[in-house]
């Protein structure tokens, strides 16, 4: 479920990259985000036809790449625009009442949960998913660049347009790498393991219920156009327990240490602060979203 939340997350943030750069050339555009996320949803479908998980390696090379492209672009334009008169006016000033900015530190600590604990998933992924070969690049990472105010670039068009396009092809890599346990466990279900991997009792099943994958992720990445705000639920419900709450409670049951011990409480703390801040993240999450919606 959270790998399947990552792609509608991906998949969302790869239609706002195709409007962006739709908007470099028709500023009063009149095609909607929904529309891009669509397109955007055939590129995935496509993709997802890739049939194993050890297949990816070489896409899982050329996303690495791109992520560090993008990020010197995301770098290149700051400096450019913190160093230059284009820039907006700094305001640091937090916006809202204590209510709103209390519920809102709290969805921020769960889209800090989702950008930086979902590597955690490939890792995961490639020690069940047979067969493995080799090992996971491990530094999976999200990231929006920003570089307009009020329709107005603040950094060479061109710069816009090479950021945009290296995220939507690193988005699509990634995309395509978190719907890999989905794809399993569809693929136990409806698949042959007697039969050959590219025989109809497996080709068939795959390429239909990857199909459907995608499709519904499409559907809901276009119904919520909130960006931010699915990260935070995935952040809340997903990540925070994945990668906070369940490890330290499996070491307790698999290595059993004693309860006098100083890890069996730190572990004990750490499930129990992290759960409370599970919960409470979880609720502004859903706050958020019915605020934006």
């Amino acid at each position: 479920m959270v790998c399947y939340g990552a792609v509608i997350g991906c998949t969302l943030l790869g239609g706002q990259c195709m409007k962006a750069i739709y908007l470099l050339s028709e500023p009063n555009g009149s095609t909607k985000l929904y529309q891009f996320v669509i397109i955007f949803g055939f590129l995935m479908l496509i993709l997802a036809q890739i049939p194993s998980f050890h297949s990816l390696r070489h896409i899982n090379l050329i996303s690495l790449i791109l992520c560090l492209a993008y990020s010197a672009c995301a770098t290149a334009g700051s400096l450019y625009i913190g160093n230059s008169s284009k820039g907006p006016k700094k305001d640091y000033s937090l916006k809202g009442g204590t209510e709103s900015r209390m519920f809102g530190m709290f969805n921020a600590i769960a889209i800090i949960a989702t950008t930086y604990g979902n590597g955690i998933i490939p890792e995961i992924q490639a020690t069940i998913a047979p067969p493995v070969k080799g090992e996971m690049f491990k530094g999976l990472c999200l990231l929006l660049s920003n570089f307009v105010d009020d329709e107005k670039p603040l950094v060479p068009k061109w710069l816009i347009l090479m950021t945009n396009i290296f995220t939507i092809l690193q988005l699509s890599a990634v995309g395509v790498v978190y719907l890999q346990p989905t794809n399993e466990v569809l693929e136990r279900t409806f698949a042959d393991p007697n039969s050959k991997e590219f025989s109809a009792h497996n080709v068939i099943p795959r390429v239909v219920s990857r199909s459907l994958s995608v499709v519904i992720a499409t559907t809901i990445a276009a119904m919520l156009p909130f960006y931010g705000d699915i990260n935070s639920v995935i952040g809340a419900f997903g990540f925070m327990p994945l990668d906070f709450i369940l490890p330290v409670v499996f070491f307790n049951f698999t290595f059993k240490p004693s309860k006098r011990s100083p890890i069996f409480w730190l572990n004990i703390t750490i499930a129990v602060v992290f759960s409370a801040l599970g919960v409470i993240a979880a609720v502004a999450a859903v706050r958020q979203i019915s605020l934006d919606g």
